[in-house]
């Protein structure tokens, strides 16, 4: 039963009363069919495909015992041919000078990720599931960085959540809207 034939039965209580005397059990039905829906109309997050060309990032950094910070980042994504990505960032941070970063991302598996970073002490490691990235990497200065990416439905943005933590505590978060410009 489609959703719109569904709403007039579960005005009057049709659905779910046979079962459960009330409606609450229509309501979680169609609850359950609107998230297999939506989860239908996801699509899958590429990282190498999404930063190919040009990517704005617009974010907020807080560290701790410290007030927020705007942080800008524009990215320059060029897939190379061994299938690798070379992502070249100007990141701005508050009101210190641009500083460059460079990114090296490959799949190495369906769902796996391995690179390297110039902000990062050793290897970059990756996990795509669905909709989302999970990065982890430490940090040159020695924090233990985990970023999660979620791709949204259009395809065309990213919410971006990397949390910096020494000795098992958070020291910085960083919330960020990443947005394909081309």
């Amino acid at each position: 039963m489609s959703l719109d034939l569904m709403a007039p039965a579960m005005a009057r209580g049709a659905i779910g009363q046979a079962e459960s005397g009330s409606y609450p059990c229509a309501v979680r039905w169609s609850r359950m069919l609107l998230a297999v829906m939506l989860a239908a109309s996801v699509p899958d997050f590429d990282p190498l495909r999404f930063f190919a060309g040009q990517t704005h990032g617009e974010a907020r950094l807080k560290v701790i015992l410290r007030a927020k910070k705007p942080v800008s980042v524009r990215g320059e994504g060029m897939l190379q041919p061994d299938g690798s990505l070379l992502l070249d960032q100007i990141v701005t941070e508050g009101d210190k000078p641009p500083r460059e970063r460079h990114w090296r991302l490959h799949r190495i598996a369906p769902g796996r990720y391995a690179g390297t970073l110039t902000d990062a002490r050793g290897p970059v490691e990756g996990i795509v599931t669905g909709n989302r990235m999970r990065l982890r990497f430490v940090s040159n200065d020695g924090f233990r960085i985990r970023q999660s990416m979620t791709l949204a439905p259009d395809g065309r943005s990213v919410a971006n959540r990397l949390v910096a933590k020494r000795f098992g505590i958070a020291v910085a978060v960083l919330t960020e809207q990443i947005t394909k410009l081309d």
